[in-house]
């Protein structure tokens, strides 16, 4: 078609690849970008910008146009056709360091805690309604053991005999027994429905943070190729407040890994202490004061990285400091589920984007300048 652009320079050789494939679906359409554009309820510019690999478009997109291709051949896309396309994006997606792909990983995560945070709440309504038709029975049946005892308090002579014409005495108290047991388990499990409910609301307000700090690193009114070739070094530091610098603790038995991590967060002028184990972590947070975040791999061999968070939650001058858990296994919920319950506060799966890696690590030194700041001006840093 006339109106596509060529495609990008100095494109990264897995996007480029994904973006000649891209740009073959689409040519199969026989329909302009415009057109296309309006079909989809997108911007034209948009779809320009993922048809000449300056931009890499979410899976659905793609998803779209081999449906769109389908219709029109009258012949669906073979499984391996569509495998293919999906391993180059892929690659593309590993690739791409752009501001937009972290807000897209920001977006996914914050999805994701919203979601946490709606099922919980409905699961906490539907417990608190069980909860109190088992309150409401208990009640009725201290009412008929009342009105049970009241009947042998009068008929005292006659106690033998009413004990056998009235309901079972003894059914009853184990049947009220046992829904106070109940009772017991039900509310235990609504304070953990609720805890993990705090905790999903907690995450969306702090992945809401970094996806306004991300985005606010997007000029305004710069083109798209600009963009793409402009500050590579990600969100800039966080607001400065008066004292020390912030530090950071990144714990990771490869050195490769660790010189990796100081030259993404190198720009953010903070302090970066290093350790190479989980011994290491936990000498270094009694060498050191006020670490604003702790970045933890997970594979670490003699003591993990749950184990040495679990050491480091035990400790009450160090219990209140983030953590952000590292791992190549994959963001697997079996995973990420115990890191959250190790105490992490967030769970990035390796290769990690810098940009989101960045815009984490910004929100969470922001937070903690504002409370030394308010432990400065003597107020509440709980407030």
């Amino acid at each position: 078609m006339g109106d596509l652009h060529p495609l990008g320079e100095n494109l990264p050789e897995e996007c480029r690849a994904f973006a000649v494939e891209l740009r073959k679906l689409f040519l199969g359409l026989d329909i302009s970008v415009r057109r296309y554009a309006v079909r989809r309820h997108r911007d034209p510019s948009t779809i320009s910008r993922f048809l000449n690999g300056t931009r890499i478009p979410p899976w659905e997109f793609v998803f779209d146009l081999f449906a769109d291709l389908a219709a029109r051949r009258g012949v669906a896309a073979t499984p391996a056709a569509i495998e293919l396309v999906r391993e180059l994006h892929r690659a593309a997606v590993r690739t791409s360091r752009s501001p937009g792909h972290a807000m897209e990983i920001l977006q996914i995560q914050l999805a994701d805690a919203d979601r946490d945070a709606r099922v919980s709440m409905a699961h906490q309504d539907a417990l608190g309604e069980a909860l109190l038709d088992r309150k409401h029975r208990i009640a009725d049946l201290e009412v008929r053991l009342n009105q049970a005892e009241a009947a042998w308090a009068t008929e005292r002579a006659r106690a033998d005999a009413l004990e056998r014409g009235l309901p079972g005495r003894e059914e009853l108290i184990k049947e009220r027994d046992l829904l106070r047991q109940e009772v017991r388990r039900l509310t235990e499990e609504l304070e953990e429905v609720r805890r993990r409910g705090r905790l999903a609301e907690e995450r969306c307000s702090v992945l809401e943070r970094q996806l306004a700090m991300v985005e606010s690193q997007r000029p305004a009114a710069v083109p798209q190729q600009e963009e793409e070739l402009g500050d590579s070094q990600g969100p800039a530091a966080p607001r400065r407040g008066t004292g020390l610098r912030p530090k950071i603790l990144v714990v990771d038995d490869q050195q490769n890994n660790l010189l990796a991590m100081e030259a993404v967060l190198a720009t953010l002028d903070q302090q970066l202490v290093t350790a190479t184990s989980g011994q290491e972590a936990l000498k270094a947070l009694l060498d050191h004061d006020d670490f604003a975040v702790i970045l933890l791999d997970v594979q670490m061999p003699e003591m993990d990285g749950y184990e040495t968070a679990a050491h480091i939650k035990r400790r009450p001058r160090n219990r209140d400091i983030p953590i952000i858990f590292l791992t190549a296994m994959g963001a697997d919920p079996e995973h990420s589920s115990r890191g959250y319950a190790a105490g992490a506060v967030d769970y990035m799966a390796k290769p990690f984007d810098p940009w989101a890696l960045r815009a984490k690590v910004s929100v969470f030194t922001e937070i903690f300048l504002e409370r030394r700041q308010r432990r400065s001006q003597g107020e509440d840093p709980t407030d």
